[in-house]
């Protein structure tokens, strides 16, 4: 039968008062998500998986298909590409690229991630597109992120200029940018740079939009976006030490909110929670009942450290419990998987990690299984019989 044991964290120091809950963030964006990259631990969950208008936050695609192109050969960062007269046509954030340019693929990476620049994606999307048009490359981001497990976006266009049913959640946006961060460590310094001249022509759109640059707080990322319909939003990053945060917001009404919004994310991540050594390999966390065996119990121990995230403000303690099948049938084998620790933070997603005997215990003896079965014959005598159930 199936045990739990809950009561035997009550003896353990870790355990007992860690933590309790992180007062939540009370966001003022229409959707959010924000996730601790070290530990995987999703701090903030908000219309998470709502697909929404992404504006220029869905240039992270375009990138991260550019960089794959860069990586395996197809592109070279010094070669020239061609601007069509579609690229040259764009409006909103532009390097005002003209049909009778041709930039380095370098140049054009900048110019989308500093610069936000449409037609630079255009240019891109083109070269890469397996028809030669921006449409087909919007297919090839789609079926690219689906297979990255970004489960609702779909793209219509390599900028995020408004168009019907061109749409990302912010979940899949926070994966996107964890991806570009752990994928493509060779080009990620380029989100944080805050400044990028293009050949001089365009000296109104020459700095990063991105708020957090600058700030002392460790942001180095990604992308911001605004279109009417998409309101203000921001893919944004920053580390701390040996933490990195990864967040992505919409639907704020002004620059100024966005900006609020994003700091406020970012700081309250890094001060409200820590990461804690919740079990050091090892060392038992509990005792498993054994049956018929040399010994009557055997202890359960993890096979590494387990360390999770936690708010560092202690409220109600930490809860969690051992789940095994029990008891169990000797002999055991040492490091034989027997049972399952699960930790519940308050407010945070449990954490599930499989237990192991510490110890060998052998089958037990003649007399030893005597024993055992006189003990099981006398508690039922002592007992009584069962009531029938009416």
């Amino acid at each position: 039968m199936t045990r739990s044991l809950r009561a035997v964290f009550s003896g353990l120091a870790l355990l007992a008062c860690l933590a309790g809950a992180a007062q939540a963030f009370d966001t003022r964006a229409r959707a959010a998500f924000v996730l601790d990259q070290t530990t995987g631990t999703v701090l903030l969950a908000k219309q998470a998986d709502e697909p929404l208008p992404p504006a220029s936050m869905s240039k992270l695609m375009t990138l991260y298909v550019a960089f794959e192109a860069v990586r395996n050969g197809q592109l070279k960062l010094d070669e020239r590409l061609p601007v069509s007269a579609h690229a040259m046509s764009f409006g909103g954030s532009t390097m005002f690229l003209d049909t009778t340019d041709r930039v380095t693929v370098e140049d054009l990476l900048r110019g989308i991630i500093v610069l936000s620049g449409n037609d630079a994606c255009v240019v891109i999307a083109e070269a890469l597109s397996p028809d030669g048009t921006e449409a087909g490359f919007a297919r090839m981001m789609t079926q690219r992120a689906q297979q990255l497990g970004m489960t609702n976006s779909t793209f219509r266009n390599a900028s995020g200029w408004p168009a019907d049913g061109h749409e990302m959640s912010m979940r899949d946006l926070t994966l996107l940018a964890a991806r570009l961060i752990e994928d493509f460590p060779e080009f990620y310094p380029m989100f944080a740079e805050r400044r990028f001249v293009f050949d001089g022509r365009a000296p109104g759109n020459v700095n990063n939009r991105n708020p957090l640059l600058g700030l002392g707080i460790g942001a180095d990322g990604l992308k911001t976006g605004h279109t009417q319909e998409a309101g203000y939003g921001l893919v944004g990053s920053a580390s701390n030490g040996q933490r990195r945060v990864i967040f992505a917001i919409t639907g704020l009404d002004t620059t100024r909110a966005r900006a609020e919004e994003s700091e406020g994310i970012v700081n309250w991540a890094f001060r409200q929670f820590a990461e804690q050594t919740i079990v050091t390999s090892g060392r038992a966390v509990a005792q498993a009942d054994v049956w018929m065996g040399a010994a009557d119990t055997v202890g359960l121990v993890a096979k590494d450290d387990v360390r999770l995230l936690l708010p560092v403000m202690t409220v109600n303690g930490l809860d969690a419990e051992v789940v095994y099948t029990g008891p169990i049938e000797a002999p055991v084998a040492e490091g034989q998987r027997l049972a399952e620790l699960i930790i519940r933070p308050e407010g945070l997603p449990e954490t599930r990690v499989p237990l192991f005997a510490e110890a060998a215990v052998e089958a037990g003896g003649f007399l030893d299984r005597i024993m055992t079965v006189s003990q099981v014959l006398l508690k039922r005598l002592q007992d009584g019989p069962a009531e029938e159930a009416s």
